[in-house]
């Protein structure tokens, strides 16, 4: 009995985890409509509830994912510089060509140059992509956040606002690479207990995500009402440029078909909960605005490519970079 029980709680938290963009909707559309439960969050708060996350996923990861980035570097390399190249510039071409706030111009280059959106393996898996290649492409990019991150921030947005670089690295390492690492450590170590409940630690990761994401929402209802429509044009634009363009360089380069779907993917996904929670900590609420947009659209329009991909599994092409 107990075993029926712990696999139907399993099937529960896995149909929950995949149901990652409607609860990211529904969560937005509540911290819209009712601002006020989700807005009175303390910073401390939103901040350890996103370390969780990265905890959940550091739970999640396993050597053979690290063995996986060894025995592809090519791709690999390809990928991660697309990542950081890619939506960045995207960013600060839609920026000066909208010529957008200061504030929210650099939200819009923050969230470009956050890493790849954890969300996307579970898009790669339904759009029938390199599932192997996606999670080697987000590992590589979240432990490179430290650096990338406020590296490219500032590189970008110096010319707007001053950008802290030092301690935006400090809080990336000690949201991000510390909690990560610490969760790797946990499955590593207690590998049997925590294969047992295994499925907690994905939702664990959604459940936290969808509240930083509507927390940002809510403090920003009244800017929200006056800027949705722009941000929404923008917000898509930006998503579409970056899952057309990381298509394209993966076909530059003879990726396979799969391996095309998850440079798309990843190119049009970032961790907008890490650049909505850095935006917060060193700019203004105002500056999360992008961040918080970006997480819906981009959940969206990834889920409605995977439904689409999902229809036909692709045969793989020769690759010239392995």
């Amino acid at each position: 009995m107990r075993v029926l029980w712990l696999s139907m709680l399993e099937k529960m938290l896995s149909l929950y985890t995949r149901c990652f963009a409607l609860w990211v909707i529904l969560g937005g559309l509540a911290a819209y409509f009712w601002p006020a439960p989700l807005g009175s969050l303390r910073p401390w708060l939103v901040n350890c509830l996103f370390a969780l996350t990265m905890f959940g996923i550091g739970a999640v990861l396993q050597a053979e994912d690290f063995r996986r980035i060894l025995q592809r570097p090519g791709i690999v390399l390809i990928g991660t510089i697309t990542q950081y190249s890619l939506m960045p510039l995207v960013a600060y071409a839609i920026a000066n060509a909208f010529r957008l706030d200061s504030q929210i111009a650099v939200g819009l280059i923050l969230t470009a140059a956050a890493p790849g959106a954890m969300s996307s393996s579970v898009i790669s898996y339904l759009a029938k992509a390199d599932l192997a290649y996606s999670v080697s492409l987000t590992t590589v990019s979240t432990l490179l956040a430290p650096v990338a991150t406020p590296g490219l921030t500032y590189l970008l947005a110096r010319s707007r606002l001053e950008v802290p670089v030092v301690k935006m690295f400090v809080e990336v390492i000690l949201l991000v690479i510390v909690p990560l690492f610490v969760g790797f450590g946990v499955r590593h170590f207690f590998a049997r207990k925590v294969e047992k409940i295994a499925a907690v630690f994905p939702a664990i990761s959604v459940t936290f995500i969808v509240l930083v994401c509507s927390q940002t929402i809510a403090k920003n209802h009244a800017n929200l009402v006056q800027m949705t429509g722009m941000l929404v044009v923008i917000g898509v634009l930006m998503n579409v440029l970056g899952l057309v363009g990381g298509y394209a360089i993966a076909w530059v380069f003879r990726m396979d078909v799969p391996q095309r779907r998850s440079l798309a993917i990843e190119g049009g996904m970032q961790n907008a909960g890490l650049g909505a929670v850095l935006a917060m900590e060193h700019f203004s609420k105002e500056a999360a605005l992008p961040a918080a947009v970006f997480v819906f659209i981009c959940i969206i329009t990834a889920s409605l490519l995977a439904a689409y991909w999902q229809r036909t599994r692709p045969q793989p092409l020769p690759s010239l970079v392995e």
